[in-house]
């Protein structure tokens, strides 16, 4: 009889990602031995996912599912962020589990793989994704919105931008993009990423649903987290690793660019190198990565032939 197990998490839909590719390798690797199913703060990440069942609690183990542990030894060593939860439900199991997977699985139904998703609010056939703005409790992941600004005008006429995030985070209206920030749902915003050109913006949700659906994205890290923590494979990371004194010899790790004075935790964890002459604070290491690399970024997955004009 196979194994009943529900996994845990109330973690954010991004870090919820990358729990797919730890459910992906279990039943790869012991097909018809578990029963999955999850408890999470975005179920809607799992529906439509063939190796999910719904379980009762009663009939099931409930398996808290953390990656603290890939996390504390990212920075000494090659530790894809896409295998912290693998690693923790091996051990959580008792079972020996490696990573099957270089992405997160995240599945639509017939209907949203079908549909062009809201047209009605103006998204057209072809166009980016961009998330331009940050959680409070992550300021040091904003790149500028000057810098954002400058790509979106520099592909006017040429490649739609439409611009997604939650309402309750800080998401600053970029001019001459759609502005559909508060208005997706989950399942709207994972069809959104499937029909999409490709995306762009910070280590965010937006980036693993780009690479659950094999969609460029370009990654805008500066020094905050590892490469090798945060690369998937068909994205293109630009980082600012080795280029700053507090970064140059691993990711930071710091939260916010400068304090909010509102009592949390990560007024504690500061960036040592904020420029704070811009629209919004911004931490050094995004501060240089330009808009000019950006847009070129973008412009070679034309000019290369992996998607049309």
């Amino acid at each position: 009889m196979p194994r009943s197990i529900i996994l845990k998490s109330t973690l954010s839909p991004g870090d919820l990602c990358t729990l797919t590719a730890a459910i992906e390798s279990l039943h790869h690797t012991y097909p018809g031995w578990f029963l999955t199913g999850v408890e999470t703060s975005c179920d809607e990440l799992f529906e439509a996912n063939p190796l999910i069942t719904r379980l009762k609690r009663e009939r099931a183990e409930l398996i808290e599912m953390h990656y603290t542990d890939a996390i504390n030894r990212c920075n000494q060593m090659s530790a894809p962020f896409l295998g912290g939860y693998c690693r923790d439900l091996a051990v959580k199991l008792g079972v020996g589990l490696e990573l099957q997977t270089n992405r997160p699985h995240l599945y639509l139904t017939e209907t949203e793989r079908l549909e062009r998703p809201l047209a009605e609010a103006g998204v057209p056939e072809r166009y980016w994704l961009v998330s331009a703005g940050v959680k409070r409790d992550f300021t040091l992941k904003q790149w500028p919105v000057e810098y954002y600004q400058a790509v979106v005008d520099h592909f006017r006429c040429k490649v739609a931008f439409v611009q997604i995030g939650s309402a309750e985070h800080d998401h600053p209206a970029l001019s001459g993009a759609i502005n559909l920030v508060g208005r997706t749902s989950t399942r709207q915003l994972m069809s959104l990423a499937f029909h999409a050109q490709g995306g762009l913006g910070p280590i965010t949700f937006l980036q693993h649903l780009c690479a659950a659906f094999e969609k460029p994205y370009i990654a805008l890290l500066g020094g905050r987290e590892p490469v090798t923590w945060v690369q998937y494979p068909l994205q293109t990371t630009l980082h600012s690793l080795g280029k700053l004194p507090c970064c140059r010899t691993g990711a930071c790790w710091r939260s916010r660019v400068t304090p909010l004075s509102d009592g949390a935790a990560e007024d504690g964890s500061l960036c040592q190198a904020p420029v704070t002459d811009m629209a919004r604070p911004v931490g050094k290491c995004m501060a240089i990565i330009r808009s000019e690399e950006v847009i070129r970024a973008i412009e070679a997955y034309y000019e290369g032939g992996a998607m049309a004009a």
